[in-house]
């Protein structure tokens, strides 16, 4: 076996398309737009190549087939808030050969030691949370979620067997969008609709700079203070809703205000693999005209929850249960557009926010883990603090 690294076309193609022959087969499987793959990887388009280092390889056999890749990656801002440097690796494929595998691991652990890093956390995004994070361990039935990794079942004995170990679980929960709430729900939006200072109102278009500026305040309030998590600025949340803007739903985005301050968002969006499975990665002309016939006769019916976020002072008041019967409100009794609901991304760090999406009615649907592999073993390994 030959490990080759990326660095030209013809090897960032290869790179690009092991999965498509890999999950051939799956059903389940949705090919993930070429794009977005590779805007990972180009320096022009992923902001962490400026205070970050990547490389990637591929693994081909006897025959010159392409077998296995894997990226490797430093994000300098992180790395050394852990009690050991830590870098990760990600787009992870392979075939099921343990030997290929451990290859690809020892070529990310040996490059990420050469950089001083004493850990590495994976299969991990060079990029934000929100997308590729996690190895899929449980729900391989379900469709992946829009940027969400697919695997096959077999990864998992490779990174345990390598000595990888669970950092932390992400669970992600459903529910059909009309089943009824836990009764606490109701209880906290009644507690919070005594105080005439709250107000609840969703997302409209015609004022998008203005909701863009409200969710920087929420999230970096309530997110950013978490560790591994950036406060966003307010280019970087511009970008960001500059890129959901084609697919936004302005009836499934809420925001909660306290006094006319922007308190807590409910950040939904309509879940658009149901309709990027149509385009096979491809978003060009043709790839555009299905992506727009399928959004037009509505083949997507379900939402997928992004991000819900209630800054500290605020929470334990009930706003929560308030957001969320606002939302009910919109999408039980008034727009009936969606069927089901996907919440993703809920850490097992964050058990607060595990009994509002229990309370909610979600079950667990799908589980990923997120692994850390310590280059000295000796050390006593630690999973993710609780926050």
């Amino acid at each position: 076996m030959k490990l080759i690294e990326v660095k030209d076309t013809k090897t960032a193609r290869a790179f690009l398309q092991l999965p498509v022959s890999l999950y051939k087969q799956e059903k389940t499987w949705i090919r993930p737009l070429d794009t977005d793959i590779e805007q990972v990887f180009d320096r022009g388009k992923n902001k962490f190549f400026r205070h970050g280092e990547c490389i990637r390889w591929i693994l081909q056999n006897e025959k010159q087939e392409t077998i296995g890749r894997v990226a490797a990656f430093i994000n300098k801002k992180t790395a050394n808030k852990e009690e050991q440097p830590t870098g990760g690796i990600g787009f992870f494929e392979c075939i099921e050969d343990k030997d290929a595998a451990f290859q690809l691991f020892d070529a990310g652990k040996s490059w990420l030691m050469s950089k001083g890093m004493e850990a590495m956390d994976g299969p991990i995004n060079f990029g934000d949370r929100d997308r590729w994070w996690g190895l899929l361990v449980d729900g391989f039935d379900i469709e992946p979620n829009y940027c969400c990794n697919y695997n096959f079942p077999y990864y998992q004995q490779f990174f345990e067997d390598y000595g990888f170990q669970i950092y932390f679980k992400q669970f992600t929960y459903g529910r059909k969008t009309r089943d009824p709430f836990h009764p606490k729900i109701a209880e906290k939006a009644e507690k919070v609709a005594k105080d005439p200072k709250y107000r609840f109102e969703h997302l409209k278009k015609h004022n998008l700079e203005k909701y863009t500026e409200d969710f920087r305040t929420v999230y970096n309030k309530a997110w950013a203070r978490h560790k591994g998590v950036a406060a966003m600025s307010s280019l970087q949340a511009k970008n960001a809703m500059k890129k959901i803007k084609p697919i936004m739903d302005d009836k499934i985005i809420w925001y909660g205000y306290y006094d006319d301050e922007p308190i807590a968002f409910f950040l939904l969006l309509p879940e658009v693999n149901q309709i990027f499975k149509y385009v096979n990665g491809k978003l060009d002309w043709l790839g555009k005209l299905k992506f727009l016939y399928h959004k037009w006769t509505k083949s997507c019916n379900k939402m997928f929850g992004v991000v819900f976020g209630v800054v500290p002072e605020h929470q334990g008041k009930g706003v929560e249960g308030a957001l969320i019967i606002a939302t009910a409100k919109m999408v039980q009794d008034d727009y009936h557009r969606y069927e089901n609901l996907e919440m993703n991304w809920i850490g097992d760090f964050n058990p607060k926010m595990i009994r509002v999406v229990e309370q909610v009615g979600g079950s667990v649907f799908k589980t990923h883990y997120t692994y850390r592999k310590l280059f000295d073993e000796s050390k006593p390994f630690k999973r993710a603090p609780i926050v």
